[in-house]
C-alpha cells in the first residue's frame, strides 16, 4: 500500500531475542490479555521490525531503553541504553533512542540520562510512573525533569490506567493526567508527553494539553478504533498540534494501528500533523 504521509512512531519497544532474555515471562499479559500474536511475542529482529514498519508506512521509530520498575525486583527489568544505541547506530535513518528513567536511581540516574543524550544521541526520556508507584509529580522525578530542561529534550510518561503485567507484582495506577499540571507549572520549559491517551481519564489529559503549551498527548497503546470521541474531536480541531502518533509496539501492531488510524474521519492536515509533523517539531528531527 502507498501512503501519502510517512509516519513517525514515537513509542516503540525492542522485541529482539537479546531484549527478551532480560525480561520476565510476560505471555499472560502480551498474548492472553493484549492479544499480541505468538510470532511477535517470540521475538522480532530489527530487520523484521523495519519490514513491518515499511508495510505500515512508518519511516521512523523511537526505541525505548525502558526502565520497567526497580532493577533488583524479579518482576522488573531495564533495557540497557547501549542496546538501543546499537540499534540506532546500525539504522540511523530509521531509529531514534529514548532513555528510560527510574526515579529511584537519584543522581546516578540523572547522570546516566545525560550520558545517553550527549554520547549516544538519544532524543528524549521516558518513564512509567505506575511501575514505581510514584505519581509523576513526586519529588523523586524532579531532578530528571530539570536535566531534561537543561538538555532540551522531551520526556514521555504513561498516563491513565496501568494493567496487571505480573500477577505476583500488581502495580497501582498512579499516572493520573492531572499530575502533569503541577509539573508543567514548576517546569514551564519542560516538554511533557502523556502517552497512552490517558484512558480512562482522557478528558483530564485533554485539559492538561489545552491548559499548558508544553504538554502533549501520545495516542499509543490503545487501538484508534476505540479512542474516546472527545479525544478524536480534540485531535481533529483545537488539539491538532498537540497529539503525536505511536503504537507502543508490541502492544499494538504497526499495520493494524495505521489502518485503524487511517479509517478515522480526520482532516488531511490533521492526519499529517499527528502522524509526523508534531513529533518532528517536538523532537527537533
Amino acid at each position: 500500500m502507498t501512503y501519502d504521509t510517512h509516519a513517525i512512531d514515537a513509542v516503540v519497544n525492542i522485541r529482539t531475542a537479546e531484549a527478551i532474555a532480560l525480561q520476565p515471562d510476560r505471555r499472560k499479559f502480551y498474548v492472553d490479555k493484549m492479544r499480541v500474536s505468538n510470532d511477535t511475542f517470540a521475538g522480532v529482529s530489527h530487520e523484521e521490525m523495519l519490514r513491518r514498519m515499511d508495510a505500515a508506512g512508518i519511516e521512523i521509530a523511537f526505541l525505548i531503553a525502558a526502565k520497567v520498575g526497580v532493577r533488583h525486583h524479579p518482576a522488573c527489568y531495564h533495557i540497557p541504553y547501549e542496546m538501543v544505541a546499537e540499534a540506532v547506530q546500525k539504522h540511523p535513518q530509521r531509529f531514534r533512542g529514548l532513555a528510560g528513567v527510574d526515579p529511584t536511581e537519584g543522581m546516578a540516574g540523572v547522570r546516566a540520562l545525560e550520558h545517553a543524550v550527549r554520547e549516544y544521541g538519544f532524543i528524549g526520556a521516558h518513564t512509567y510512573p505506575h511501575w514505581f508507584e510514584l505519581a509523576p509529580d513526586h519529588a523523586k522525578y524532579y531532578p530528571f525533569y530539570a536535566k531534561c530542561v537543561e538538555l532540551d529534550i522531551p520526556i514521555q510518561m504513561q498516563v491513565g490506567q496501568s494493567m496487571v503485567y505480573d500477577a505476583s507484582y500488581p502495580r497501582r495506577s498512579t499516572g493520573r493526567p492531572i499530575a502533569l499540571d503541577a509539573i508543567a507549572c514548576d517546569f514551564p520549559e519542560l516538554k511533557l508527553v502523556g502517552i497512552h491517551v490517558g484512558i480512562p481519564w482522557t478528558d483530564e489529559m485533554i485539559a492538561m494539553a489545552w491548559k499548558h503549551a508544553n504538554v502533549y498527548i501520545g495516542c499509543d497503546a490503545h487501538r484508534p478504533t476505540y479512542w474516546p470521541e472527545s479525544f478524536i474531536h480534540y485531535m481533529n480541531s483545537y488539539g491538532q498540534d498537540k497529539v503525536i502518533f505511536g503504537t507502543d509496539f508490541p502492544v499494538l501492531d504497526f499495520e493494524r494501528t495505521r489502518a485503524d488510524f487511517d479509517a478515522l474521519e480526520l482532516k488531511p492536515e490533521v492526519r499529517r500533523k499527528v502522524l509526523r509533523e508534531n513529533a518532528a517539531r517536538l523532537y527537533r528531527l
